[in-house]
């Protein structure tokens, strides 16, 4: 097993046991972990705060990692993710997705951690309404596109499609 496997073991292991502290602990003391539901946490606290939300609203998590990949400072890794449901009306119910993990590495600790991965297929599966996935969606596709590297290409875009009034498609595709 090489390092990276050994960390994605380590990074699984501590997150299905809700052990903040050693999962924080794979993190640089200023590491961030941008999550696909809770957002993007910095920090030792944090990032161990934010796993015990993970536990509050489910339990039975398991994750596995497929197809590593190292080249000494970032990582990828498919990933399986899954837990039942502690929320009420669907208690006990299986939720799992599929997805991609990105890290960064200093010092052999991991420096930033990212992820991509359907959020509808969760929605779905945790049964919220049509109208609040795609409420959701919409706010998930704002803060995306208010990323430079989006913002940057979206606003000519939005000139070319809307013609008369690019600052109209911008506020409603990109961000206010």
């Amino acid at each position: 097993m090489n390092a990276f496997e050994n960390v994605l073991n380590q990074f699984r292991d501590t997150a299905a046991r809700n052990d903040g502290t050693a999962f924080a602990a794979l993190f640089t003391p200023n590491g961030t972990y941008d999550d696909g539901f809770f957002g993007i946490h910095t920090g030792r606290t944090s990032i161990a705060g934010m796993l015990n939300r993970f536990h509050e609203g489910g339990r039975d998590f398991w994750w596995d990692f497929f197809e590593p990949v190292l080249d000494g400072v970032r990582g990828y890794a498919r990933y399986r993710f899954g837990y039942r449901s502690k929320l009420p009306d669907i208690e006990g119910r299986p939720i799992a997705f599929e997805g991609m993990s990105r890290f960064l590495f200093e010092d052999g600790l991991i420096a930033d951690y990212s992820e991509v991965f359907d959020r509808g297929v969760a929605f779905s599966q945790l049964g919220f309404a049509p109208e609040k996935i795609a409420k959701l969606l919409a706010r998930f596709a704002v803060e995306q596109n208010a990323k430079s590297g989006f913002r940057d290409r979206m606003i000519p875009q939005c000139a070319e499609i809307d013609g008369k009034n690019p600052v109209h498609l911008a506020k409603t595709v990109i961000a206010p």
